[in-house]
Formats: structure tokens, sequence, C-alpha cells
């Protein structure tokens, strides 16, 4: 009996090539937030995706966990603090760690959307991403807008003197709290799932949400105004925990940092047509858009935030409504 034992070599040397991938896989990193997959933070995590996978020739890979479904929020900082999640979407949150990023948020202290740019790619951003960095180990790569908060009520609402006492739902913020009181309106705390009924049977005259959620909420069925109050612009990290990101080649740094500034931009876009697409809905459904005297808003509400702020932050924020 005669063996061919070149055979069976050639034969384990072809299946071990056609069992490599044409660019060999590096790196999985796992991303999870808590939108779902219509929301353009999602869209732009799969966008980061796909370009990093682009950028590094498939060697980096980014799976994408929507709807919480790695945890939630403040689980998923902890994961990455761990090691066992990657990268999430947070903000404001992360002052649990870093005082700064309370600044994500703060009512009337950016005008528009331009100066909020201006302040989270600036000198201020620079400050609160650092301390993020050192005090929580996670690393902001890229910033996405949220929808401004808005007033809606049953009569337009101009000025702080038309508030008069309003009856409306805030969240369980004293910062919310506070500020409504200095402009005039009875801001109480409600659960958000009980809001709809008590606008409808007048437990309360108002409520302030960003366009997106009071179209998905269906309050155009129970409220008539849209106030453009505009009270808090605020923004959101894309991040990537620091021990992930010290384990990257300087190369692949950068090519982290191109996909994030790419899916930010693509994330703006996103934005700035959602938003266009909620206000014509809900005119559609007959709410009316009123302009306000945002000047007046910011003046009243001045005191109740600074008194609401850290020490640390104070003066920035001082600075801002100065500016």
């Amino acid at each position: 009996m005669t063996f061919n034992w070149k055979k069976p070599a050639l034969a384990v040397a072809v299946a071990a090539l056609t069992a490599m991938p044409v660019f060999a896989q590096d790196m999985t990193l796992k991303l999870g937030h808590l939108a779902n997959e219509d929301n353009p933070w999602h869209l732009a995590s799969v966008k980061f995706g796909e370009e990093l996978s682009a950028l590094t020739d498939g060697r980096i890979v980014v799976e994408v966990f929507p709807n919480e479904s790695l945890g939630k929020e403040i689980d998923l900082i902890n994961g990455m603090q761990l090691g066992t999640v990657d990268m999430t979407i947070t903000g404001e949150s992360l002052q649990n760690w870093a005082p700064m990023a309370a600044l994500l948020a703060v009512p009337y202290a950016y005008k528009s959307i331009d100066h909020m740019d201006e302040v989270a790619s600036g000198d201020i951003g620079d400050q609160i991403e650092a301390q993020i960095v050192e005090k929580a180990q996670i690393r902001p790569i890229a910033f996405f807008a949220r929808g401004p908060r808005n007033l809606t009520s049953n009569r337009p609402i101009a000025t702080p003197a038309d508030l008069n006492g309003l009856k409306m739902r805030v969240p369980n913020v004293p910062l919310f709290i506070d500020v409504w009181s200095a402009l005039g309106a009875a801001p109480g705390p409600m659960a958000f799932s009980e809001v709809f009924t008590s606008l409808q049977n007048g437990t309360i005259e108002a409520q302030e949400n960003p366009l997106a959620l009071i179209r998905s909420a269906s309050f155009n069925e129970v409220q008539s105004h849209v106030n453009l109050t505009e009270h808090v612009r605020s923004w959101i990290y894309l991040t990537i925990a620091e021990s992930t990101w010290q384990k990257l080649s300087e190369d692949d740094q950068a090519a982290v940092m191109e996909a994030a500034a790419r899916a930010q931009a693509y994330e703006r876009e996103l934005f700035e047509a959602s938003v266009a697409d909620d206000r014509a809905y809900l005119e559609a459904n007959g709410m009316t858009f009123v302009d306000v005297d945002g000047a007046a808003f910011a003046a009243a509400a001045k005191d109740a935030v600074l008194n609401n702020v850290s020490d640390e932050i104070r003066p920035v924020v001082e600075g801002l409504f100065a500016n």
C-alpha cells in the first residue's frame, strides 16, 4: 500500500488559506447606547463603524448595540471603566465623575446651536473632555447635538410675564424646578408616563421637551402651542474607554478620530433634518409655533441657574451668560 503524502499536505495548506480573511480582524469594539434604531445617534454610530472599518482595512470592527441592550447609560460607563464595554454615547451623566460635564446642559448657557458648537469644540470643550478622561477614564471622540427643549402650552408664551403661574410638568431636577419658578411658572415634577393624561384632564397646563419627544408622545393632541424657548441646548459625546484607547497604535487612534469626525458631521445632517421634519409634522397636526424673547427668559433665569451649579463651573457659566 502506498500513501500520497503530498496531497493531504496540500489540502491542509489550501484549507488554511481559504479560512483566512483578506484582512485580519485585530479588534472588535462594542458600542452600546440607549437610542433606538431610527435615532440619528444610532445611525451615526453605525456610520462610525463603517468608516473605521474602511480606514483600518477591516482590522477594527464596531458592533453597535442600541436600545440599552448592553445596559443602561450608567451601567455602560461602569463597564467601560471595568474594561467590559468599549464605547457608549453619554453626556451630563458624566458629572458624577467629572463635574465640568454639567456644562453640557445648562439652561440658557448657549444662545444658538452655533454658540454651542463654538463652546463644545473650543477651550471650554477641551477642558471638559480632559477632565472626563482624567476622572472617568472615558475619552470623548465626537459630540452630537441634542434637540433643544421647548415649552408646550394651550396659549402663546412669548415672554416670562406670559407664564404667570402656569402649572407645568418638569423632570425631577432641582435646577429645572428653580429656573421655571424664577421665570414665573408653577412647575412640579411628574413621571413622564403621566404627562399626557395630566395635560388631557387639566391637572397641568404645560410641559417642556424637545420636538422629537413632543411628537412621539402625541402632545399635539392635548397642546396647541410650541413656544420656542429653547431653554436647554445641549450636546452628548460619542466616547471610547480610555483602556481601549491605550491599546490602539497611533495610526489606529488617528483612524478612530477621523471616523468619529465623519460620524459627527453625518449626525448633524440627520439632526437638522429631523428637527425640520418634527416641526413640519407638529404644525401639520395643529400646533402653532411661537417665537419668544429669548434674552428676557435668559435674564430672568440667570440667578436661579447660577445658584444651582457647582462652585467649580459657576465662573464658566457666568462667562457664558455674559457673552
